[in-house]
C-alpha cells in the first residue's frame, strides 16, 4: 500500500521554520551546488494503460458542488478539447512516458453515495478496502475504486501519517486497485490542504486562494492527483518508485511541495492568478474549471515537471 508520504510533507513544513534566504542568495547557492538528478527506479512490474475506469465511493456528506469539482477534474484528465493551456490533460500525459506503461484514458464509472455513514465516522484501513470493494471490479478491465471521506470522518493515520493512499486487493486470482483520500478542512488543512491553508509549522504566510473556492475539496484534488498518478505508475507496488516499498516516493509524491517554476520549501512556485477572485491555479479543465496540480516526475528528463 502506498500512501502520500507524510514524512516528506513534514520535512517541507518543518523547513518553513528556517530563515528564508533572499532570492538572490538562493540563486547564488543553487549555482554553487549541483543537484543530483531525481531517479525513480522501475521494479519491472505492470503499469496501467489504456482505458481506466474510476469508480467513486462518496462516504459521508458531500454537496453536489463538491462532487462536481472532483468529477470535473477526473473528466479533464483525458479531455483533449480543453481550449486553454496549460490543461489538466497535458499534466496527465506525463504518466504515459513511463516505460512499461503508455497513454491512458480515464473515464468516471459508478458513483456510490454513502451519506448515512454505514461504517460509522471512524474508519480503519480494512474498512476502506471494504468500501472500495462495494464498487466491484471487472475481469480483464482496469478499474480504480476511489473512496472519498467527508470532513467529519476520521481515518486511521489521516493527518498523522498520510493524506491519502492507494493499494490493491486480491480477489480470487485477480487484483483491483483502490485509493482513498479525505477532506482535511476541519482536521488538518495545514498538512493536507496546503498551500490553500497556512502551514502548521513555520512562518504563517498568507495561504493561496483555492481555485474552486473550497479549501478542503481543492486540497482533495491535489491528493487525488497524487494517488492516481501513483496508481497508474505503481499499481501493485512493483512499478516506479524510490525508497522503501512500504513508504515509496512515487510519480508525484517524489515532487512534494512543487507546483510551479522556482518552487522551494514553503513556496509553491510561480502560478497563474484568476483576475476576479485572486485564486491560484496552473491547469484548466472541463467546464472552465481551474485546478492547482502538483509537479510530476518526468522519466525522460528525470525532473519534477510543472505546467507553469
Amino acid at each position: 500500500m502506498a500512501a502520500i508520504p507524510f514524512f516528506s510533507l513534514l520535512l517541507l513544513l518543518c523547513s518553513l521554520a528556517l530563515p528564508t534566504p533572499s532570492l538572490a542568495t538562493a540563486r547564488k547557492l543553487s549555482a554553487l551546488v549541483e543537484q543530483q538528478p531525481l531517479i525513480l527506479q522501475y521494479h519491472h512490474g505492470p503499469l496501467f494503460k489504456g482505458n481506466i475506469t474510476v469508480n467513486l465511493i462518496w462516504y459521508g456528506k458531500f454537496s453536489s458542488t463538491q462532487r462536481s469539482i472532483i468529477v470535473d477534474f477526473l473528466n479533464s484528465l483525458s479531455y483533449a478539447k480543453t481550449p486553454s493551456s496549460p490543461s489538466v490533460s497535458s499534466w496527465w500525459q506525463t504518466t504515459g512516458k513511463y516505460k512499461g506503461g503508455g497513454s491512458s484514458r480515464v473515464v468516471v464509472g459508478k458513483q456510490i453515495l454513502d451519506d448515512k455513514y454505514s461504517l460509522g465516522k471512524a474508519l480503519k484501513t480494512s474498512q476502506l478496502t471494504a468500501l472500495a470493494s462495494n464498487a466491484g471490479y471487472e475481469h480483464g478491465g482496469t478499474v480504480v475504486n476511489v473512496v472519498l471521506t467527508s470532513a467529519d470522518v476520521a481515518v486511521d493515520g489521516f493527518c498523522m501519517s498520510r493524506c491519502g493512499t492507494h493499494g490493491s486487493v486480491r480477489v480470487n486470482k485477480s487484483r483491483f486497485a483502490y485509493a482513498w483520500l479525505g477532506n482535511s478542512v476541519s482536521q488538518c488543512p495545514g498538512y493536507c490542504a496546503w498551500p490553500f491553508h497556512q502551514p502548521i509549522y513555520g512562518p504563517q504566510t498568507p495561504p493561496l486562494v483555492a481555485p474552486n473556492g473550497d479549501v478542503g475539496v481543492d486540497g482533495m484534488v491535489i491528493n487525488l492527483a497524487t494517488v492516481l498518478a501513483g496508481t497508474v505508475t505503481n499499481p501493485f507496488n512493483n512499478g516506479y518508485f524510490q525508497g522503501p516499498a512500504e513508504a515509496p516516493l512515487e510519480a508525484v509524491s517524489a515532487c512534494t511541495g512543487i507546483f510551479g517554476k522556482g518552487a522551494y520549501p514553503g513556496y509553491p512556485g510561480e502560478l497563474l492568478l484568476e483576475k476576479t477572485t485572486g485564486a491560484s491555479y496552473n491547469a484548466v479543465g472541463v467546464n472552465g474549471r481551474k485546478y492547482l496540480l502538483p509537479a510530476m516526475w518526468d522519466p525522460q528528463t528525470s525532473t519534477c515537471k510543472t505546467l507553469v
